[in-house]
C-alpha cells in the first residue's frame, strides 16, 4: 500500500482560540478532542487574521498579498489587492492533483472575487472569469459550497455544485450538515472510483496492481460555523441553554485555567483585562438573552464537531483511518462584530433577503429575540468573542494574539507515534508546505504558462515525526493596517493607525508589557525587517482609497465585511 497519506484539511470560520474542548472549552467537541488525544496540538499556530487572507495563505503556502488577496474580495487597485487568487500562485489542490491525488472541497471558498448577493442575473456572467475563479478552476475535481463569505444557514445564496449554481430544497436544510453530507458523499465516490479502476485493471490482465491503482484523496472541508448569523438546530441549542448564566467574565477565567492546566499555555502568562468595550457581567441586565446567544454559538460548534465525526467514521469505514492525515484550524480569532439595526452603519441589505417562504428576516441583535431560527440574523457580540479568545487581546481582523491565534490539531496514526503539544510558532502558510511534503508532490515553478511565486511556508514534518521542530524564518502579518512580525520570542505588533508595540512572547504572550521603549534596538531591527517584507510582498499603506477607508472602521461593533 502507498505510504503517501490521504489528507483532510478542515477549516472553521470565526472560531476563537479557546472554543474547543481540547483547548479549554466547555463546548462538547468529542471528535476533535479524540483527534487531539492521539495526535498533536499546536499552541502557537497563527492564521492571517481574517477569512479571505487566511484562506489564500492556507491554499497556497504564500503570504496573502502574494496571492492577490491582500484584503478581501474587492478589487482595490494594486495587483496584491485584486480580491481573488492570481495566476502566480499554485493551490495545494493543484499541486496534489498534479501528483496523482483526487481533490475535493466542501464548504466556503471566499477567494474568488466579489459577487452581489442580490443580483443573481450577474452570477453566471461573472462565475469563472478572470476576477471570479471557482474551485474547479483551481485544482479541485469536485466542489460543493458557497463562493461568498457568509450565508443564511437555512437558505444560503451563491451555492454551487462543481461549476454551476444550484437551487436547493430548503425543507430540513442546514448548511453545516450539507457541508458534511457532501464531504461524505465525495469520499464514497472516491472509493467507488478506486474500486472501478481496480476492476478495470483486473479485466485488462493487471492483477496484483490494486495498490498502485488506488488514488489518494485530498479533501478540504471549510465549514462556515460558527460565523454569524447565529443559526442552529433547536436540539443543539437546548444542550447549552443556561450553561452561560455565569457570564463572560467567569467563562474567560475558566477557560484560561483549563488552558494552563493542560499545558497549552504557560502559568506565567496572565489573562488580559476584559476588553474596554465590554461591560462587567454583573452589570448585564438581560442575562437570559446573553446566555442564549452564547448557547447558540456553542451549538453551532457542536454541530460542526458532529459532522467531523461523521467524516471520520466514513474514513474508518473505508479502511483509510491509519493513513489519513487530518488537520483542523480556524481562519481567525473570535468575531466581535455586532449586528445592529439602529447603528449609523446598518446591516448590509444583501443579508436581509427574505426566506423562500416569504417570511422576512429580522435583522440585528434585537434584545429579547431568540437566536437560532431562519428568520433571525444575529451575532454573539464582543463580550462573548472576548471569552472565545481567552486569554488573549482583541479579535478577528487584528494582529494581536486574539485575532491570529488558532487551535490546530493534527492526526496521522501511521506517522504520529507520540501524542503531545507543539509549542513552536507556526504559520498557516506552513500547512500547505507540509501537505505537499507529506504527499511527496512537487511545488511548481510554472503553472498553466504562468510563473509561480516560490512557496513561503515551511514544512513541519519534523513535528509530525518527533513532536518538535524549529521555524527559522520570521512570520509576518498585515491586514487593513494591523501589522506584526514574530521572530523567535519577539513580537512587534500595531493596531490600525497605531504605534508599534514590542512583546517578549516567552514571558508575556498575552501582550501586557510593552517593551518598545525599553528595547528600542530590537524594535528598530524588527521594524526594518517588516518594511522589507512589506515591500517585497506588495503591502500598501492602509487605507488604499476612500472606499477602503469605509471598510476599515476601527469600531468592531460596525464592521461587517
Amino acid at each position: 500500500m502507498t505510504t503517501r497519506p490521504n489528507i483532510i484539511l478542515i477549516l472553521a470560520d470565526d472560531m476563537g482560540y479557546s472554543d474547543l474542548g481540547c483547548y479549554g472549552s466547555e463546548i462538547r467537541t468529542p471528535n476533535l478532542d479524540r483527534l487531539a488525544a492521539s495526535g498533536l496540538r499546536f499552541s502557537q499556530m497563527y492564521n492571517s487574521a481574517r477569512c479571505c487572507p487566511s484562506r489564500a495563505s492556507l491554499l497556497t503556502g504564500l503570504n496573502p498579498h502574494q496571492t492577490g488577496v491582500g484584503h478581501m474580495m474587492d478589487a482595490l487597485g494594486p495587483p496584491s489587492y485584486q480580491g481573488n487568487l492570481n495566476e502566480n500562485c499554485a493551490t495545494v489542490a493543484e499541486v496534489l492533483r498534479s501528483g496523482g491525488y483526487s481533490t475535493y472541497m466542501s464548504g466556503k471558498w471566499h477567494v474568488g472575487g466579489r459577487y452581489d448577493l442580490l443580483d443573481d442575473s450577474d452570477w453566471e456572467r461573472q462565475k469563472g472569469d478572470a476576477g471570479h475563479p471557482i474551485p474547479t478552476q483551481r485544482g479541485f475535481d469536485r466542489f460543493y459550497g458557497i463562493v461568498a463569505g457568509s450565508a443564511n444557514y437555512f437558505f444560503p445564496r451563491l451555492l454551487m455544485e462543481d461549476d454551476r449554481f444550484i437551487e436547493l430544497d430548503p425543507s430540513g436544510y442546514y448548511f453545516t450538515d450539507a457541508i458534511t453530507d457532501n464531504a461524505v458523499k465525495m469520499l464514497d465516490e472516491h472509493a467507488a472510483n478506486n474500486a472501478a479502476a481496480r476492476e478495470s485493471g483486473a479485466a485488462d490482465g493487471q492483477d496484483g496492481q490494486e495498490d498502485n491503482q488506488d488514488k489518494n484523496f485530498f479533501l478540504h472541508v471549510t465549514y462556515t460555523a460558527p460565523h454569524w448569523p447565529l443559526h442552529a438546530h433547536e436540539e443543539d441549542i437546548a444542550r447549552y441553554e443556561g450553561a452561560y448564566r455565569d457570564g463572560w467574565d467567569a467563562l474567560r477565567t475558566n477557560r484560561h485555567e483549563e488552558l494552563k492546566a493542560s499545558g497549552i499555555l504557560s502559568d506565567k502568562w496572565q489573562i488580559s483585562p476584559r476588553n474596554a468595550s465590554a461591560h462587567a457581567w454583573r452589570q448585564e441586565r438581560d442575562k437570559d438573552w446573553e446566555d442564549l446567544k452564547m448557547a447558540t454559538y456553542a451549538a453551532m460548534i457542536d454541530r460542526m464537531d458532529q459532522g467531523i465525526g461523521r467524516i471520520l467514521d466514513k474514513v474508518r469505514e473505508l479502511g483509510a483511518e491509519d493513513n489519513t492525515l487530518v488537520m483542523f484550524l480556524s481562519d481567525n480569532g473570535g468575531c466581535a462584530e455586532f449586528l445592529a439595526e439602529d447603528t449609523d452603519r446598518p446591516v448590509p441589505s444583501q443579508y436581509a433577503s427574505p426566506n423562500p417562504d416569504g417570511t422576512p428576516v429580522k435583522m440585528g441583535n434585537i434584545p429579547g429575540q431568540r437566536p437560532g431560527p431562519a428568520d433571525t440574523f444575529m451575532s454573539y457580540d464582543l463580550p462573548w468573542a472576548n471569552a472565545s479568545n481567552s486569554p488573549f487581546r482583541l479579535f478577528k481582523r487584528w494582529t494581536h494574539e486574539g485575532g491570529i491565534s488558532t487551535p490546530f490539531i493534527i492526526s496521522w496514526p501511521n506517522r504520529i507515534k507520540q501524542p503531545g503539544i507543539v509549542h513552536e510558532p507556526t504559520h498557516i502558510s506552513d500547512i500547505a508546505a507540509t501537505c505537499i511534503d507529506a504527499a511527496g508532490a512537487r511545488y511548481p515553478a510554472e503553472l498553466n504558462g504562468s510563473p509561480i511565486t516560490p512557496i513561503e511556508g515551511v514544512s513541519f514534518m519534523d513535528a509530525i515525526d518527533s513532536g518538535a521542530w524549529k521555524r527559522d524564518l520570521p512570520i509576518y502579518w498585515e491586514h487593513e493596517g494591523s501589522r506584526a512580525v514574530r521572530i523567535d520570542n519577539w513580537k512587534l505588533v500595531a493596531e490600525v493607525g497605531g504605534d508599534w508595540e514590542l512583546y517578549d512572547m516567552h514571558e508575556d504572550r498575552t501582550e501586557l508589557n510593552n517593551l518598545v521603549e525599553s528595547n528600542a534596538p530590537q524594535a528598530a531591527e524588527m521594524t526594518a525587517l517588516y518594511d522589507q517584507w512589506a515591500d517585497r510582498c506588495g503591502v500598501h499603506p492602509w487605507p488604499l482609497s476612500p472606499a477602503a477607508r469605509m471598510m476599515s472602521l476601527r469600531n468592531p461593533h460596525n464592521h461587517y465585511v
